[in-house]
Formats: C-alpha cells, structure tokens, sequence
C-alpha cells in the first residue's frame, strides 16, 4: 500500500495488525462485536423458538376454526338441500293424490280406477298371453285352447 491510501491515513500497521489513531486493535474490536452477536444469538434463541411454536400454535387453531366453519356450513347446506327435497316430495305427493282421486270419482270409485289402471298396464305390455284375473280372484287359463288351435286350423 502507498502512504496516500485511506487505511493507511486512519490506522497506523504495527507488528501486522491495523491499529487505529489511539493504538486500539481493530481486530479485537472485530471479535468483541463478533463475540456480543453471538452472545445475542444464544440468549435470544430460547424465546425465537418460544415465540415461533406460538406462532404456529395460532396458525393451527386459526386452520381448525376454519375447517369447522367449513364443514357446519357444509353440513347446514346439506339440512337445507334435504329439506326442500323432502317439501318437494310431499307437494309431489299431494298433487299425485288430488290427481288419483279425480280420476278415481270420475271412474266410479276406487274398483273403476283399479280396472283402468289394469288396463293401462295391460296396454303397456308387448305380449301375446295375458292372465285376467276373475271375481274370485283367479286367472282365466286358456291353456286347452293353445294347444287346441292348430288342431282347430286343420279342421276348419
């Protein structure tokens, strides 16, 4: 270094270390900041760790009030949907049955609707045999005359 350099005009080298105009140490006074910071360091880490598991403590409660307020509003939303569901139901079913019963008194009562109700299903069906049920309850078999026909056929 030349003798106009800053370092030099502020500090005077003696014996390899930098001293300042009092003779002070400049190393020294390095490792005394760098000793403090590290004292600092060590005496403030317990509460840092303190402070940071409170922090996250909060950060977990604020996280389970939230999930709750989710879910009840989750769940009221599920009580109300249920419950509309069930009153269109029940105006569902109301309306079948104002309707069944003006079709019943317009057939004749109730044996009425049930004949027209039969029919309906009768008319419904794609098939070739179909039972009616007589007044004692039975079906009427014409088992005699299926077997019967194409020996009818070849009479006529």
């Amino acid at each position: 270094m030349n003798s106009n350099s800053p370092v030099e005009k502020n500090h005077r080298k003696r014996g390899g270390a930098f001293l300042n105009q009092d003779g002070v140490k400049l190393g020294g006074c390095a490792t005394l900041l760098l000793f403090v910071v590290f004292a600092g360091w060590l005496a403030g880490w317990p509460a840092y760790k303190v402070y940071s598991q409170e922090a996250a403590g909060r950060a977990m409660l604020a996280e389970a009030q939230s999930t709750r307020q989710v879910a009840v509003l989750e769940a009221r939303a599920k009580l109300e949907s249920a419950r509309l569901l069930a009153d269109a139901e029940v105006l569902r079913a109301e309306g079948a049955a104002r309707a069944n019963r003006i079709l019943q008194d317009s057939l004749g009562g109730p044996e009425g609707y049930l004949r027209y109700l039969q029919i309906q299903a009768i008319d419904a069906k794609d098939a070739n045999v179909i039972y009616v049920p007589t007044e004692s309850g039975l079906p009427i078999t014409e088992a005699s005359r299926l077997l019967g026909a194409p020996a009818r056929a070849a009479e006529d």
